[in-house]
């Protein structure tokens, strides 16, 4: 028995020596340029693993390498380029699996242009914590070396790319998880990077960690949100609000906190036209330069239909998206409306009222190269109690059509309700991709309660969903500006 007891001690001692450990708030270089050595390469296709120029290349058919360390609260770092349409991640607190996706820990999604297939489509970006709390923005480019931090402190995960912080996820005392994914959560454990198919390459060099001190567990005040957040990224939904201003006192810093806490990404869009903030290519450049570097989307939301005689297309292409509504435009007698100012619409004619209206967005969707159709079916307040009656189904249709025909999305806006859960239903059914927005004037934001609502009501699925389009496929480049705005 005694022999049992010092063999087990021994053991023990050549275990705990085989595990790479740091004295806590020193760096540990993980690899050094030339081999493998303190790290372990799954069983399943080891082949696409390897070193190369000092370099760690993870190329080809799926694999993982672990690294031969135990940590709970850390700070690790790596300098990474992903080639073009390559996937890849850095799993933390997993163990070593001979073969399959580490069931335990949680995966830092590393890929920045990689698309996926039609029946696999990929949004989530680098700095994602995969399937749980997801990045939709990337601020890294392929084929460029960036640099990748993550800590973790008891509960809490911090992503950063290139020392800006893209992502934080609190983890509540008992999270909701998918089937088979009971294990990704936080506790302990090593680090581990992906291969991840035959198509994708991506190089680490200069890895780093680093043992932090204990911390105080931080309270997650609302885990039915938390749940509902995870639950909707799992599914693969990308949960952007495409339709935010810095109004009401709401500056950049305060929207990524905001994106942060509830999970929601945002695009951030000034008003671009005649009398608004941004009126020619060069306030544009500047506002571009104004929020440059931010983990959000840019877009630009154009007003009136003078916009397309303010701008250049390639001033315009700098934006992410380009949106716009029906809520200014020139009546028949030459009455320039702003729908959402009472002092400036004229509804002589209720009925005429709506006909010109559908023949006016008709007109802007059929010529103007935007993405996404916002504030959509809105009318004058006077007008909004018969919202209902208005909106026959013969005018859905029409602008239904219009959408359709031109490849443009169609705006579920949290701050107006609309469009109705009907025109909806019609849109999906003609193949209109949707997007989620608030148009909010105040530093208020919400929650999309509304779209959370048509999701469900409408039995929308991601790919309904509206996708940034590439360079290459931006309307304003393809489409071009039109001489003018007919009808």
């Amino acid at each position: 028995m005694k022999k049992l007891i010092i063999l087990c001690f021994f053991s023990l001692i050549i275990l705990n020596s085989c595990q790479q450990k740091a004295p806590v708030g020193e760096w540990q270089n993980m690899f050094d340029g030339e081999s493998l050595n303190g790290w372990k390469v799954a069983a399943e296709n080891p082949e696409s693993i390897s070193v190369e120029d000092g370099m760690i290349k993870c190329s080809g058919e799926r694999s993982h390498l672990f690294y031969k360390g135990n940590f709970k609260n850390f700070e690790f770092e790596a300098e990474i380029k992903a080639q073009e349409h390559s996937n890849s991640g850095v799993f933390i607190h997993t163990k070593y699996q001979k073969q399959g996706w580490p069931s335990n820990g949680y995966e830092i999604q590393v890929n920045n242009s990689f698309r996926g297939s039609e029946k696999y489509p990929e949004r989530r970006k680098t700095g994602s914590v995969y399937n749980v709390r997801n990045v939709y923005y990337p601020l890294a480019n392929d084929n460029e070396w960036f640099k990748m931090r993550i800590k973790v402190v008891e509960n809490v995960i911090e992503v950063f790319v290139n020392d800006v912080k893209v992502n934080e996820y609190v983890e509540p005392e008992n999270p909701w998880r998918w089937k088979g994914g009971e294990n990704c959560k936080l506790s302990e454990g090593t680090i581990a990077l992906q291969a991840h198919d035959p198509g994708s390459t991506t190089f680490y060099r200069n890895l780093k960690i680093k043992a932090l001190e204990a911390g105080e567990k931080q309270l997650v005040e609302d885990t039915k949100w938390d749940t509902k957040i995870t639950q909707f990224m799992f599914a693969g939904f990308p949960l952007v609000d495409f339709h935010v201003h810095l109004k009401g006192g709401l500056t950049i810093d305060d929207l990524v906190r905001n994106s942060q806490k509830l999970g929601i990404n945002y695009g951030v869009a000034p008003n671009c036209g005649l009398h608004f903030p941004v009126t020619d290519d060069e306030s544009l450049y500047q506002y571009m330069k104004d929020v440059k570097g931010s983990p959000t989307f840019k877009g630009m939301q154009a007003e009136g239909r003078e916009w397309i005689t303010l701008f250049s297309p390639e001033a315009v292409a700098k934006f992410d998206y380009v949106f716009t509504d029906a809520m200014t435009f020139t009546d028949k007698k030459g009455r320039r409306n702003r729908i959402w100012i009472p002092e400036e619409v004229w509804v002589d004619d209720k009925q005429q009222f709506m006909n010109d209206l559908v023949e006016k967005i008709e007109a802007i969707f059929s010529q103007e190269p935007v993405d996404i159709y916002v504030n959509p079916t809105v009318l004058p307040n006077e007008l909004m109690p018969e919202y209902k009656e208005l909106w026959t189904k013969e005018r859905m249709e029409r602008v239904v059509k219009v959408l359709a025909d031109n490849g443009i999305a169609l705006e579920i806006n949290a701050r107006y309700k609309t469009p109705s859960a009907e025109m909806i239903k019609m849109a999906k059914a003609a193949g209109v991709k949707f997007s989620f927005g608030t148009n909010n004037v105040t530093r208020e934001l919400g929650q999309l309660e509304y779209c959370f609502e048509m999701i469900e009501e409408c039995e929308l699925t991601p790919a309904d969903m509206f996708e940034i389009k590439s360079v290459d496929e931006k309307s304003v480049l393809v489409k071009g500006f039109p001489d003018k705005i007919t009808g």
